[in-house]
């Protein structure tokens, strides 16, 4: 049997010693937090090893979590839920820093107001904050229908083609003294949305097409419908409807125009003709500088309630957007009442004073009018 010498024997109870030491030390030892990123990309696989040819590993997708195991260059070593480790590049995810970003964004606008609804013309990414530059996460399906909260209008990036060909010009000492102020930026419209399963974020307007019952959708002219509410409806045996009820609308409209500093310019009231089986304008308001969300109350058939809508319009001068978010700030508002008596709309008290805008004439005071399809 082997025999350790004294000298060593003397040893072993420090070696020991250390050992025990060391392991305790070692259940001491701060651990690093866990790092996690997030898929942004629609689909994209894991692979083992960063190479020309490479194996997949897993497929992952938009929106799922993973746990950063090594960094690389332009790559990253991640881990699935499951156990699945591989690389993915690193343009493919977002940071935690970023997916902080729309989590503080679905908690700041959990109660905000909804101002109309809209479909979603195709796939189409969440952003962070409204533009084309910002982070986007969350890709929202084809028709998917959203909830607008918020609109706001950014300046449009023009494309390295469209950039204007500088002009060598005699500069005389009148135009030194007095530059010409540049052009305004072309501006594009961004809403921020809430989907069906509580994400927020923001979203092109021109992706989407606003909520609007199909049998009034014809008789916009040229304008956008922006918010369609039922105010009351009346039985018609020949109409093609469900129970033979047909709703009559409020409808409120603007010009298919981005950057505008209010969210509609028109108010009409679209009601329905029994005996000519077809919608007529029964009310126009034009040249407003009108501001959503509108409040309608539906007539009640056991009742017979007079329907009312009302809605908010500048009162000053001082209508504009907001330099640094891009959100319209309408300044002092007044509120402005109608009720419905019979095909008749009355305005509630006298006009207050406000503002109009100038894309189109002004009609403050217009008359009832009828237009049918």
């Amino acid at each position: 049997m082997f025999r350790f010498s004294p000298s060593v024997r003397r040893l072993l109870p420090v070696l020991l010693l250390g050992l025990l030491i060391l392991q305790g030390c070692g259940r001491f030892t701060p651990h690093l937090p866990r790092e996690f990123v997030y898929v942004w990309a629609r689909g994209t696989y894991l692979r083992d090893r960063v190479a020309a040819v490479s194996n997949r590993v897993a497929e992952v997708s938009n929106g799922q979590r993973l746990q950063v195991v090594e960094h690389g260059r332009r790559f990253l070593k991640v881990k699935t839920d499951r156990g699945e480790i591989g690389w993915i590049e690193d343009h493919s995810v977002i940071d935690q820093q970023t997916y902080d970003k729309f989590t503080q964004l679905a908690k700041e606008n959990g109660n905000t107001p909804v101002v109309g609804t809209a479909v979603l013309r195709d796939d189409y990414w969440l952003r962070d904050a409204p533009g084309r530059t910002s982070d986007r996460f969350y890709l929202l399906p084809e028709n998917d229908k959203l909830q607008l909260l918020k609109r706001a209008s950014v300046p449009k990036p023009e494309p390295p083609q469209a950039l204007p060909i500088p002009l060598e010009k005699p500069v005389s000492r009148t135009n030194a003294d007095n530059p010409p102020a540049p052009p305004p930026p072309n501006l594009e419209d961004y809403w921020l949305i809430r989907d069906t399963s509580g994400h927020v974020g923001w979203v092109r307007a021109r992706t989407l097409d606003e909520d609007v019952p199909d049998n009034i959708a014809g008789l916009a002219e040229g304008q956008r419908i922006v918010g369609a509410y039922v105010l009351k409806k009346v039985t018609d045996p020949d109409a093609n409807v469900p129970g033979n009820e047909v709703p009559e609308y409020v409808a409120f409209l603007s010009p298919w125009k981005d950057g505008l500093p209010y969210d509609f310019d028109q108010v009409r009231v679209f009601t329905w003709n029994t005996k000519k089986h077809r919608y007529e304008t029964a009310y126009r308001e034009r040249n407003l500088a009108g501001y959503l969300p509108v409040s309608v109350t539906e007539a009640s058939s056991a009742n017979q309630e007079v329907p009312t809508f009302s809605f908010r319009v500048a009162a000053s001068d001082q209508v504009a957007l907001d330099p640094q978010t891009g959100t319209v700030n309408p300044g002092d508002t007044v509120t402005e009442t109608f009720s419905m008596d019979g095909v008749v709309v009355h305005r509630e008290g006298a006009a207050p004073p406000r503002t109009t805008t100038t894309s189109a004439p002004s009609h403050r005071h217009a008359k009832p009018h009828r237009k049918h399809r």
